[in-house]
C-alpha cells in the first residue's frame, strides 16, 4: 500500500509518502510547498492543487490522506487551511484516488502511542518508524509523513479488531 499524506496549509503545505509491505513501512519522498507572505490566494491554491496532482501521477498512490483541521481561535487561519484542504481533495477527486482523513490525536497515537504528543516527539518517532537518518523536515513534512503513517498502519489494526472498512 502507498500513501500520501498531506499536512494542509497556504503558507506552507506538507507531504509525504509512505509505502508499507508486509510490517514493513518506509519514506518515498517527502517535502513542502511554501508560499511568500502577500502572494494571491488562488496562486497558493494552485501550487498545492498542482503539486498533489504531480505526487499522485508520479508515485500513483492507493489513499491521499490528510490530518483534521484544528479548529483554534483564529477563524481566518482555519478558513485559509480550509482552502487548502479543498484544492487537495480536488486534484484526488480529479485522478479518482481515495482520500479520507485522520484527527490530529489519532495520528499521534498511531505513531507515538500517545494522543498528546509533542511535536517533537512525533518527529522522532516517524524518524523511527520510517528507518529514516534524520527527522524529517520541516515539520510540516514530519506531519504529513505521520498521517500517511497512521493510515498504512490502520487496515491491520482493524482487522486485529474485527472492524471492517
Amino acid at each position: 500500500m502507498r500513501v500520501l499524506g498531506i499536512d494542509p496549509g497556504t503558507a506552507a503545505c506538507g507531504f509525504g509518502i509512505v509505502e508499507a509491505d508486509g510490517g514493513r513501512l518506509t519514506a518515498l519522498d517527502h517535502g513542502w510547498w511554501r508560499s511568500p507572505a502577500g502572494e494571491s490566494i488562488e496562486i497558493r491554491l494552485k501550487r498545492i492543487h498542482d503539486g498533489v496532482a504531480e505526487l499522485i501521477d508520479e508515485h500513483a498512490p492507493d489513499a491521499v490522506v490528510l490530518e483534521e483541521s484544528y479548529v483554534g481561535a483564529d477563524a481566518r487561519t482555519a478558513l485559509s487551511v480550509g482552502q487548502a484542504r479543498g484544492a487537495v481533495l480536488v486534484a484526488c477527486a480529479t485522478a479518482s484516488v481515495y482520500c479520507t482523513e485522520y484527527p490530529p490525536a489519532s495520528v499521534k497515537v498511531a505513531v507515538c502511542g500517545y494522543g498528546r504528543a509533542e511535536k517533537a516527539q512525533v518527529q522522532r518517532m516517524v524518524k523511527t518508524i520510517l528507518g529514516m537518518r534524520e527527522v524529517p523536515r520541516p515539520d510540516h513534512a514530519a506531519d504529513a509523513l505521520a498521517v500517511a503513517i497512521c493510515h498504512a498502519l490502520a487496515p491491520p489494526l482493524q482487522a486485529l479488531v474485527g472492524a471492517t472498512r
